[in-house]
């Protein structure tokens, strides 16, 4: 089974408005409320690549109500923990320029977090955790750790897209997949990544310090994928950018998809920079439809010399 687990999830309201004015009373121009969170986002993937999942997390109030509701909708299996504090709201606003304004986050007791863990309890070799996002300030920074450690006593695999302390702390347990971006990759270890060549060095410090496999996006510039066998680039599709919520996670929710139905990890790395493509290109997290029209578009090359 695969669980991702979405710690912070949200609303996420996408508000357009053609001509911002600071300062002054503005009309839409369209909106929408999307169940929004890293691994929902993963989840959502998931589902439209017909890969069984359930979601895992905490939500609260009527703003939990909403994605608990909308996954259901969906069809997508979800088992989170009912808190007492409201979940939050995220504001995407699309004008001129992309603005998001994100939530912090609710408090959460001692208690929730228990049932949380109780959950996790049930894990079995085999399975796949995807941890996705921002940690609430009340679980404390060492959260992550507390499900790793979880999932490798029973012998299960994790992913993890976090950044920072976070990412640091957790490679040495050895996760499936990391996918920083390059700027998260030069934020990682505080340097300036002006080729391809600095991000494959770096991609493999990533290798080094304990990752399976280590998946590289470069916006623009496409991906790179870095494995013990070698290390393999990928093109970029042709299409014109709508959104950027959720590429990163359709990304890492396409090439978790495609692993476990296939066991091929450049069929894997293809499918997920078909999937951010797919995303990038949509005005939500893209549908089967749109990602199988862009995997055959997708090539793969071996870098030579890249190992």
């Amino acid at each position: 089974m695969i669980y991702t687990v979405t710690l912070n999830p949200a609303i996420d309201y996408i508000v357009e408005v053609n001509d911002l004015k600071m300062g002054e009373v503005n009309r839409m121009s369209n909106d929408i409320k999307l169940p929004g969170g890293k691994g929902i986002n993963v989840s959502r993937v998931l589902n439209a690549l017909n890969v069984e999942n359930h979601a895992l997390g905490f939500l609260g109030g009527f703003t939990g109500e909403f994605i608990k509701q909308t996954l259901n909708d969906f069809g997508i299996a979800n088992e989170f923990v009912q808190i007492a504090d409201d979940t939050r709201i995220n504001v995407k606003l699309k004008a001129t320029e992309e603005t998001e304004i994100n939530g912090q986050g609710p408090a959460i007791t001692a208690e929730e977090a228990a049932r949380f863990f109780a959950q996790i309890k049930n894990l079995q070799a085999g399975d796949i955790v995807i941890l996705s996002g921002s940690v609430p300030p009340a679980l404390g920074n060492d959260f992550y750790e507390k499900i790793i450690a979880m999932c490798q006593e029973v012998k299960a695999e994790f992913v993890i897209d976090t950044t920072g302390e976070a990412l640091e702390r957790a490679l040495a347990h050895h996760p499936l997949l990391v996918k920083p971006n390059h700027h998260e990759l030069a934020d990682l270890f505080n340097v300036e990544l002006k080729t391809k060549a600095d991000i494959i060095k770096y991609g493999h410090k990533l290798l080094e310090r304990g990752a399976k496999n280590v998946l590289v996006s470069m916006a623009g510039d496409g991906a790179v994928f870095i494995t013990n066998e070698g290390v393999f680039e990928s093109n970029v599709p042709v299409g014109t950018v709508k959104n950027s919520v959720g590429a990163g996670d359709s990304m890492i929710g396409g090439f978790v998809g495609a692993y476990v139905q296939s066991g091929d990890l450049l069929k894997a790395f293809q499918t997920g920079v078909a999937t951010g493509s797919a995303t990038a290109f949509s005005y939500d997290i893209a549908t089967r439809e749109e990602i199988d029209a862009l995997i055959p578009t997708v090539n793969v090359t071996e870098v030579k010399g890249g190992k």
